[in-house]
């Protein structure tokens, strides 16, 4: 069965919003973190949206999906519940376990630099599109959609999830594209792998009560910064049914 609505709202109600099992939410410039009363750690990028003043809010009451902030804090949440899955799970990197040699037009929608090299060190042609980035590799906005119809396979970042674009951007794949989502906004749900074209998940999980990873995140430190704490995960029909 194939998904219809959107990821927060599906996932509100089949597991809704626990703020009883939260112990803290901190925020920086670029990512939240919510942390749970068993430790468990769950990240969300912030995409230049002010978090912190409505965490004392999320803190005794459930979100507000209309607004950016409250989804936001919802995704780490998310993650934070479930991407400690019982599942499966290889710590790799995407372009390792992936081979893009033999394929055409693939398309990245969210620019993860350190992927694009290595399709540029590989000659891979790939067509990039970022809302929120400035780079000269970027192709413009106004052609994602019709890009996206042709796609064979998509990159898609795991931010377009609480960014409420990403049913507009899989509805757009045609049937039998591939599409792997990417990224430590990640939500490892099972459900998320029910959506259309969506075949694998890349995210991220880290060891529980990790102040590391807390104090990088509200001293607005990146990916980069609070990464090497964690390990990178993913998740895949196959690793459901095993």
């Amino acid at each position: 069965m194939t998904l219809k609505k959107e990821p927060l709202s599906q996932f509100i109600n089949l597991y809704g919003y626990d703020c009883q099992a939260i112990k803290n939410i901190v925020s920086g410039n670029k990512y939240t973190a919510v942390i749970l009363t068993n430790g468990h750690i769950g990240v969300c990028a912030n995409f230049g949206n002010d978090v912190t003043a409505v965490i004392p809010d999320l803190k005794i009451a459930s979100p507000d999906l209309s607004q950016i902030s409250h989804r936001i804090i919802y995704t780490a949440y998310l993650n934070a519940c479930h991407n400690y899955h019982g599942f499966e799970s290889k710590e790799d990197d995407i372009w390792d376990i992936l081979d893009f040699s033999k394929e055409k037009n693939i398309v990245m929608v969210g620019l993860f630099k350190p992927i694009v090299k290595k399709f540029e060190k590989a000659k891979i042609p790939l067509t990039i599109f970022d809302m929120i980035k400035t780079d000269h590799r970027l192709t413009d906005m106004e052609d994602q959609k019709n890009t996206l119809q042709q796609a064979d396979v998509v990159i898609l970042t795991s931010t377009s999830v609480f960014s409420d674009t990403f049913l507009d951007i899989v509805n757009a794949t045609p049937e039998g594209c591939r599409i792997y989502m990417l990224g430590p906004s990640s939500i490892m749900l099972p459900e998320m792998l029910q959506y259309k074209n969506i075949k694998m998940i890349f995210g991220a999980t880290f060891e529980k009560n990790d102040s590391r990873v807390l104090d990088v995140i509200e001293n607005n430190g990146g990916t980069k910064q609070f990464l090497k704490f964690g390990g990178k995960n993913c998740l895949s029909p196959e690793m459901i049914r095993s």
